[in-house]
């Protein structure tokens, strides 16, 4: 049972940190941009969302009650990225973002329903006939929030250094690493397979 956890903790991990997944780092970046380490609760509850809407759609998936062409859900993962970041991009600088988190949670909660249909069919591959399917997603999920505390970790120590050190105001800090991944996803949208003929 131990061997399992550990198993798949490290799998969730680096499911997250490895930048072979690039894409949840940068969700997570345009997620965590516009946050200080003050804001830590926020930023925590935002996470833990993701998480819960990637685990759900994770155990639909591996059970085949939701069932996504593939295609389909590697379109749909840069789109969520894009939407976050221009959700930023819109309202930074403005009180808004910090008034009205129910959009922000309801967001979060969604788009890690959707980056977790993108995992489904490999993770069935990984769970052995001797473990429980839905124990190993659990523990997987463990290990994407501990992922997800070290990139959002790194993402708030690097806006306090561009903050203090280089002075950036946070709109324009949120503006600049929010367009940055703006300009990282749009080729993945463009040159989707959902969109090249067979």
């Amino acid at each position: 049972m131990i061997d399992s956890l550990l198993k798949f903790l490290e799998l969730g991990l680096y499911h997250i940190v490895s930048f072979n997944s690039y894409d949840h780092i940068l969700f997570l970046v345009v997620l965590a941009a516009p946050y200080l380490f003050k804001d830590w609760k926020r930023l925590l509850l935002l996470i833990s969302f993701f998480i819960i809407g990637h685990t759900l759609s994770l155990v639909l998936g591996v059970y085949g009650i939701i069932n996504l062409k593939v295609n389909v859900v590697e379109w749909l993962i840069p789109f969520t990225i894009i939407i976050m970041a221009l959700y930023n991009v819109l309202t930074a600088g403005k009180a808004s973002k910090q008034s009205n988190p129910i959009i922000i949670v309801c967001l979060v909660l969604f788009f890690g329903f959707i980056h977790g249909l993108g995992f489904a069919n490999s993770f069935k591959a990984l769970v052995s006939s001797n473990e429980s399917m839905l124990l190993s997603v659990i523990e997987f999920a463990l290990g994407l929030e501990l992922g997800q505390f070290v990139i959002v970790f790194c993402v708030l120590f690097f806006s306090f250094i561009g903050q203090t050190i280089f002075r950036f105001s946070s709109r324009d800090w949120l503006m600049v690493l929010s367009s940055v991944v703006i300009g990282l996803m749009l080729p993945l949208i463009i040159n989707s397979p959902l969109f090249i003929e067979h």
